[in-house]
């Protein structure tokens, strides 16, 4: 596959497919930029839609008109659309992709670029057949810590690289969120496995240029849910949280009324169909191996990598928060790298361990604006830069992440999913994708 992209920052007359919160950093920085302007909005839900055309005219810009998802392909055309970026839930991601880029429309997707095999494949499919190339938004790559090990590695610190481990904690605020939502059921976002630990994966993919061939894992539902709620003794004998002085007590429960979706749902209501316990190995055609855990119920979040080489070994820890308070729970975003503003923020530490010498820790620059500042750093690369400011030429604009890396990040989430039902190592070719 020709993996070539145009250097033009992404940009125009610019759709936005899905209305949810991440989309606003989107539209934030598509206003901002006196090249770019968002044109429409396809989005069924109308309150969603409103909501984002009060924020364009907060912004200085005009409302534009709101399209139904069956209305995509004429809304390309009627706009005169450029490009389309989509933040839409992870499993509808193919339905807008492959008519934008039929129609010759530029594509920037959210991570991760979808949620299955079949729809990856369509999506490579389609790539080959037109020529056309996806932008795949994962953000980590232009964190400036996570640029710090991509030049640490590639300039040989460590030597040939053997074995990664990354063990990867989410905390019981950011972490239950997730089992409140349509994240819930992996039809939609494929689990964590897709939804979350595709940056991961990406991240090691792009760490260690390598590309992962075989993945096998265990996977579990251990602390949500019905039945381990009722085991571990943290599900609570109550029909909802509204109303309830049952749910005073319950650091679990939210505030629901403002919404009835949101109503049905508790983390320890039954339904649930994705894991919050997962380990998973992968090989890469380099011959390095990774061994990677998440668990998404932990008393504070963050993430520690280690990768070991043939000179030495790299350790990356990330400490988002030291803990949490029950005041935290109505906040349910990770803190990304710490916000200085809260007590229990962590902090970041690079360590280099070469054979027969002291361990060094190296200088890290730490931000924390949104996912460590690989946001704002993102939307320089990808939409060029504000006016005033200069151009952003990291490790990560240099090496921006297309439909290929999309696909190798979603594949081990993909394998390892399936593995966790059959117990077998599965190998990458069994997914038939055109790479």
């Amino acid at each position: 596959m020709d993996t070539s992209s145009s250097n033009k920052p992404l940009g125009g007359r610019v759709a936005v497919v899905g209305t949810g919160s991440r989309a606003a950093m989107f539209v934030r920085g598509i206003v901002a930029r006196p090249s770019s302007q968002v044109v429409a909005f396809c989005e069924p839900n109308s309150i969603r839609a409103a909501y984002y055309n009060e924020l364009l005219q907060s912004l200085g810009a005009p409302s534009v008109p709101v399209y139904q998802p069956t209305q995509f392909d004429s809304m390309l055309k009627k706009e005169a659309v450029d490009m389309v970026v989509i933040t839409c839930m992870d499993a509808l991601h193919d339905q807008y992709i492959v008519p934008a880029l039929e129609a010759g429309v530029r594509v920037l997707t959210e991570k991760p670029m979808t949620t299955d095999a079949d729809k990856c494949r369509k999506i490579l499919e389609t790539v080959n057949r037109t020529g056309q190339h996806i932008t795949v938004t994962f953000n980590y790559r232009y964190n400036p810590v996570h640029e710090l090990v991509k030049r640490t590695i590639a300039d040989g610190k460590i030597g040939k690289v053997i074995s990664v481990h990354f063990e990867w904690l989410l905390d019981t605020v950011h972490g239950a969120d997730y089992f409140r939502r349509w994240h819930r059921q992996k039809e939609n976002s494929g689990g964590l496995m897709v939804h979350k630990a595709g940056h991961h994966f990406d991240l090691v993919n792009w760490w260690i240029d390598a590309q992962p061939e075989v993945v096998a894992g265990f996977g579990k539902l251990a602390f949500y849910g019905d039945e381990a709620g009722k085991q571990h003794g943290w599900a609570k004998d109550y029909v909802r949280a509204r109303g309830s002085e049952e749910a005073k007590k319950d650091p679990f429960a939210i505030d629901l009324e403002a919404d009835p979706t949101l109503k049905r749902l508790y983390v320890f209501a039954s339904g649930i169909g994705i894991e919050d316990d997962m380990s998973v190995m992968v090989r890469y055609n380099t011959g390095a191996t990774l061994t990677y855990h998440l668990t998404a119920y932990s008393p504070w979040e963050g993430y520690r990598v280690m990768f070991n080489g043939s000179i030495g070994r790299l350790e990356l820890e990330v400490v988002e928060s030291q803990f949490r308070l029950l005041s935290d729970m109505e906040g349910m975003d990770g803190l990304i790298h710490g916000n200085r503003a809260l007590p229990h923020a962590g902090d970041v530490k690079v360590t280099l361990h070469n054979l027969w010498q002291k361990p060094e820790n190296i200088p890290v620059k730490i931000d924390h604006a949104g996912h460590g500042g690989g946001d704002k750093r993102m939307l320089n690369v990808l939409f060029g830069p504000l006016p005033g400011e200069a151009a952003e030429t990291g490790d990560a604009s240099k090496q921006g992440a297309n439909e290929r890396d999309g696909a190798l990040a979603l594949a081990v989430g993909v394998l390892a999913n399936e593995s966790f039902k059959t117990g077998k190592f599965m190998d990458i070719k069994s997914l038939n994708l055109p790479l």
